[in-house]
Parts: structure tokens; sequence; C-alpha cells
């Protein structure tokens, strides 16, 4: 074949021809893919080599012959290669070892997951168990002990029976007293038999013990009673009665006047026309009290028939402050009786101090208290019953024994001396839960609009002054009342406090007191938790409490 032309172009198309053969074509387009990238970068090149496309060769078999310095021999290729699949195989590698962490995580979470359930069913299991078990200690226990398992599900149930017949056509209570009453009728029938804490009967304030009574002694002048004349009208049942008649002997000595024996002011409530003879030794309290103050039986025959009100000897306990120091007695109270001669105190509740006040008029205080006021012969030959009969087998005097029944004590002891000896115990319980102190305190105790209207119009007749202050001053609202802790405790409460300080079913309990606000229906938590609970009517017979009827100041 001749060649024409430059020899340039014939070296080109030998090239060209080579190539042909070599079966390597010419792309018309570099190759920008990331594999042809990383080949480029391999062989020592930036850019992809271009070729021309000779569709009508086929590739060449067999060894290139041209071998070149600037040419890529066969082995070149296969290190370029091989590290490509290097390369390639790790990149698997990693994925199997990641696919590989998958499966094991998922075992592994399986694994957690079921031994969490394997552990939820073992305490499930041995939860059960120990239910059995516990359950068939009690029941052995019961058996044993008198089955106090049911007793306490016969309680519980006579208690949730009884306060709804009580409840019955009352407004729903707000708290939890049914299911505080069923609890506390539980935890005392399963500890029926359990011992009381041993520091139950004993007195909390340890030199308590060792004190003695100092108010039979006195060190001061006995009063000649010059002044003038102190009547006194009470007010109240026995109790206020009792302090009225103890803050008038104070009075009548601070002012140094004669004191006349103390009258009591009839109450609709109490409907007892009872005065001071009879219920206390008029003359006995005459006498132990001479080296304190003068005490007379009446005024003087001068005196009786001034009108005290129209003169302004009359002073009401609107007139006097609660609880008034001595000071206001000398300041208003001396200029009266000096200028009338008398002066008369019609109510007296609660109108003296008890702290500050000098402590000889304190210890004259506690003469007349616990000295001075003896009951007379047939209420103290009545108590002496109740206390024979409450107190049982046990011969041992109290510490009060005489100071409330008087000679009376001696028959106590005499005959529990004959009786085989064994210590018995019980608890007096006052609830002062009477109509006029529940109507007094102007809280509520769970008995709705019902219960509102009730003591209103009870305080409209017996307590007009509160009445008129209820209508012309904010006062606290019942709530804020209890929560201050100034509402006396109901009977259901009264029971909670009592199974909270540990007293069991066992207790002997007396309730003194009488005309529980609600009747005797509203006892029955009291009677269904503590069964051996006793009033007076339970302990004396209707002979013995006949002189008493219709007086119930004289056996209160």
């Amino acid at each position: 074949m001749a060649f024409s032309g430059d020899p340039s172009n014939a070296v080109q198309d030998e090239q060209g021809r080579r190539d042909d053969e070599d079966g390597v074509s010419d792309q018309s387009e570099p190759n920008t893919s990331p594999w042809s990238s990383f080949i480029n970068t391999r062989l020592g090149s930036n850019t992809p080599r271009s070729r021309q496309s000779s569709p009508g060769h086929s590739p060449r078999i067999g060894p290139s012959r041209f071998s070149s310095s600037d040419r890529f021999s066969d082995s070149q290729y296969e290190t370029s290669f091989s590290g490509l699949g290097s390369l390639w195989g790790r990149k698997q590698h990693l994925k199997a070892k990641q696919r590989a962490n998958r499966k094991f995580g998922k075992k592994r979470l399986k694994g957690l997951v079921a031994v969490i359930v394997l552990l939820s069913l073992f305490l499930l299991f041995n939860w059960i168990m120990l239910s059995r078990l516990q359950d068939h200690g009690v029941d052995s226990r019961a058996k044993s002990a008198g089955n106090s398992t049911s007793s306490s599900a016969s309680v519980s149930i006579s208690i949730r029976k009884e306060w709804r017949k009580f409840n019955k056509g009352r407004k729903p209570q707000k708290g939890n007293y049914g299911r505080m009453l069923a609890m506390a009728a539980h935890a005392l029938a399963e500890g029926q038999n359990k011992a009381e804490p041993k520091d139950l009967w004993q007195e909390p304030f340890v030199p308590a013990s060792s004190w003695k009574p100092c108010a039979d002694q006195h060190s001061w002048e006995p009063n000649e009673g010059k002044n003038g004349y102190v009547l006194v009208t009470a007010n109240g049942g026995m109790n206020q009665q009792r302090v009225a008649v103890c803050n008038a002997v104070v009075v009548a000595h601070l002012l140094n006047s004669t004191l006349v024996v103390p009258k009591f002011l009839y109450s609709s409530v109490w409907r007892d026309v009872s005065q001071f003879s009879d219920i206390y030794q008029e003359d006995y309290f005459i006498n132990y009290l001479t080296p304190d103050i003068r005490i007379v039986k009446e005024l003087p025959v001068e005196l009786r028939s001034l009108d005290l009100k129209a003169i302004g000897s009359l002073v009401t306990d609107e007139d006097i402050p609660k609880e008034a120091k001595p000071s206001f007695y000398l300041k208003y109270i001396l200029p009266i009786l000096l200028k009338n001669g008398v002066v008369h105190f019609l109510g007296f509740g609660n109108r003296l101090a008890f702290d500050p006040i000098p402590f000889h008029l304190q210890r004259l205080r506690c003469r007349c208290n616990f000295y001075a006021l003896q009951f007379v012969p047939k209420i103290q030959e009545t108590g002496a019953l109740l206390l024979q009969r409450l107190r049982q087998n046990e011969s041992y005097p109290g510490l009060l024994d005489h100071y409330l029944v008087g000679s009376y004590a001696k028959a106590i002891t005499k005959e529990n001396q004959s009786r085989r000896k064994k210590a018995s115990r019980y608890l007096a319980l006052h609830l002062r839960f009477e109509i006029d102190m529940v109507a007094h305190s102007l809280c509520e105790f769970g008995g709705g609009d019902e219960e509102r209207r009730e003591l209103q119009a009870y305080r409209e007749i017996h307590f007009p002054a509160l009445t008129l202050l209820l209508k012309t001053t904010k006062l606290p609202s019942p709530q804020a009342l209890r929560l201050e802790g100034l509402c006396p405790l109901t009977p259901e409460e009264a029971v909670l406090m009592l199974a909270a300080l540990g007293f069991n079913r066992k207790t002997s309990i007396f309730v003194a007191g009488s005309q529980i606000y609600g009747g005797r229906s509203r006892l029955i938590a009291l009677t269904s938790l503590y069964p051996k609970l006793v009033t007076k009517e339970n302990l004396l017979t209707s002979t013995e409490l006949e002189p008493f009827m219709n007086f119930s100041s004289q056996l209160i």
C-alpha cells in the first residue's frame, strides 16, 4: 500500500489501525462515573482517555503487540482491579458486619424482654404463694383465737349496716367516716388478742406522778367581807355551774366581799330545777371556806327588796369579757359594790381568767373545786355503786374516791376485798356532745341542711346573743373552725381516736354525761367497736335511778 501526504498522518493511521486491532474503542464523551474517576486516578490521569469508536471490529484476543512505557501492562491492570476487589470486599464485609450486629441487637432485645417476662411471672407466682400462706396463717390463728377474722368481718358489716340505718333519710355526710370506721373495726378485731401498749394506762408526764396537792393549804389572811355582798346565778350544766361557783369564791375574796350561797339558773336544755343544796353539801361548803371568805345563805333583809337591775348592780355575761383578769373586777365591779353594797352576776360562765392569775387565787379556786364542793350523801352513795361495779374485782381505792364519794369509799373497798383480787380498770369518757355544746360551737357535723336548721332554731331560743352576733359580725366558717380544732369531737371521731391510741376491744368504757345529740343511734360506732361500753343506765337498776329522774344535774 502506497503512503501519500504527511508522514505523521501515516503514523496516526497506523496507530488507529493498531488500536482497532487491539479492540480498544474510543468514546466521544468522557466517562464521569465514580468508578471511572477512581480508575483514572489509579492510572495516573486526572481525566479519562478519548477513543474513536470502531463498531466493525471485534476485540483482539491475546497480548498487545505494543509494549511501550506509557501503556499499562496486564499485570498493572490486574493490580489495579485487585485493589478494587479488595475495597469492594471490605465494603461488603462492613455491610455483613452491620447486618450481623443488627441481628444480634434484635436477639439481645428479645432476650431482655424474655427475662423481664420470666421475672414478672416469678414475682407473680411468689406473691400468689405468699398470699395463700398468709391466708392460711390467718385462718390458723383465727381457729386458735376464736375466729378473729370472722369477728372482724362481722363487726365491719355490722357497723356498715347500722351506719346506713342511722343515715337513712339524711343527707350523705361529707368525709370518710364510713371507710375509716370499717378500717378501725377491722384493726380492732384482728388485734383484740394483742396486748395494749405498756404505757397506755400510765401517766405520760413522769414528774406529775410525784406531785402532791397543795390546795388544802393557804397562806393569806381571812376575808372579812366588808365591801358588800356578791350574788351569783350560774348557768349551764353541772360542770359549768361548778366552775362558776369557784370563780365566784375567788372574786369574793379579791373584792373583800361576802359571798351568798350561789344559785343555779333554770335551763330549758336540762330542765332541772335543782339548786345548790340539792347537789352539794351546803354547810360543809360554808365551813370549809370560812378561813378564806365569809359566806352566808341569804342576803340581809334590807337588801332583798332592792331592784338590782334598776340600781345598776345586775351584771350579765355581756358586761364582762370572757376570762377577764382580776384587774377588771377591781376597776369596774368594785366601785359598783362599794356604791350599792351588792352586785349580782347573772350567768357568770367562764368570766375569770385561768392564766395569768396570782398563785394564791389559783390555789383558792382549787380548794373550792376539790375540797369544798362535796356531793350530798345520796349522790355519793350512788356514785360509790357505779365505781364498785365498774372496778369489778379491784379492791384498791382510787386517789379521788374520798373527795368524790366521801365515807362511801370504804364500802367500795370492803365489798371488793371479799372477792378474788384481780386488776380491773376502765376508761371514763365524756363526749361533751350535747345539743347546747353542738349548737354553741357553730360547727357542722355531717347532718346537712336539716342539722343546720335544727341548730339555728336552737340558738335563736337559747343563745340570743350568739344569734345576734351571727347577724352582725362575720364569724369563721364551720370548716375554718374545724381546721383550728375548735369543734367538739363526734362519737365517730372519738372512736377513731381511742382505736389510734391503742385501746383494744376488751377495754371497759364508761360513757359519762347524757342526752347525746342525735340520741342513742349516734353511739352506734362506739357500741359496735367497743362492746364493753356501759352507761349509768346499764350499771344501775331502775330503782337506784328513780331518785334522780328529771334531775339530770344531780347524776350527770
